[in-house]
């Protein structure tokens, strides 16, 4: 914005038009700060490859492909949904147990209830370690370790899991009021009592929010584990991509929709009833 400076007075006691002061160094800061954005967008859409041109050729070629896909197949509709189900399993258990293991997690790094502060930041950096590397990582790794199935898959998000729900459960922990746990404590509750009945019964409808949010989304990832061996419908859809199989892709992919639209509405209607 360009600063306007005050109105100047002339001899005959007239006041004249300020002048206009279009660069400034506030202004100066921010042009240049627009015109860094710019060119590192810029450098971005190039290091990306944006290649439009390469799209308007393969839209022909996607909508050759995407006509094979009908009618759906129908025939193995039974398997389909069964590892439709494995899939849900694999976020389900993940979720549960990574919700169990996550809350004492979160108790050690919130820094207004930690018992042992000097863990704290070392348990804080494990937990992001947890949660910056994607759950398909760990699935490959946990593949390795335990051979393919669905298994490595809720191994995987498992960890993932717990990295996600112990910091936000620990951030909504730190948001709590000071009196409570103060009262608390100088009515002579230990640190385990403080737990139990003040911190506990404050942040149990936010942990439950926490974790229907990341069972519906573990419920989209674990749709692609099969991809890496870790079982679910991702499997049927590796292979039907190898084969170029897309009247299979396409009856797969509905099933994927439906099921995470289901999840999802179940999960928000569940999240609607406990915040």
């Amino acid at each position: 914005m360009a600063q306007v400076a005050q109105p100047v007075r002339l001899s005959d006691g007239t006041y004249g038009e300020p002048p206009l002061v279009l660069w400034t160094w506030p202004m100066i800061g921010r042009t240049a700060l627009g015109l860094g954005l710019l060119g590192f967008f810029a450098l971005c859409v190039r290091v990306a490859e944006i290649d439009p041109v390469a799209l308007a050729r393969g839209l022909p070629r996607l909508w050759a492909w995407a006509a094979t896909a009908w009618p759906p197949y129908l025939t193995d509709w039974d398997a389909f949904l069964m590892r439709a189900f494995e899939t849900v399993a694999i976020a389900t258990v993940g979720t549960v147990v990574a919700t169990a293991l996550a809350f004492p997690l979160s108790i050690f790094i919130a820094s207004n209830v930690t018992p042992f502060p000097r863990l704290a930041m070392p348990i804080r950096w494990l937990i992001n370690a947890c949660r910056g590397i994607d759950t398909v990582v760990f699935a490959i790794l946990f593949v390795a370790a335990v051979g393919l199935g669905p298994f490595a898959g809720v191994l995987g998000m498992i960890v993932h899991s717990i990295g996600v729900i112990a910091k936000l459960n620990a951030e909504a922990i730190e948001t709590l009021p000071r009196a409570p746990l103060e009262a608390a404590a100088l009515s002579g509750a230990n640190q385990v009592k403080v737990v139990s009945y003040a911190v506990l019964p404050s942040v149990l409808p936010n942990l439950a929010s926490v974790a229907l949010y990341v069972w519906e989304a573990n419920v989209r990832t674990s749709t692609i584990l099969g991809i890496v061996g870790a079982g679910g419908i991702g499997i049927e859809i590796k292979a039907a991509i190898d084969l170029l199989d897309f009247q299979k892709l396409l009856t797969l992919s509905v099933i994927v929709l439906v099921m995470v639209t289901v999840i999802d509405q179940i999960s928000t209607i569940a999240r609607r009833r406990l915040v």
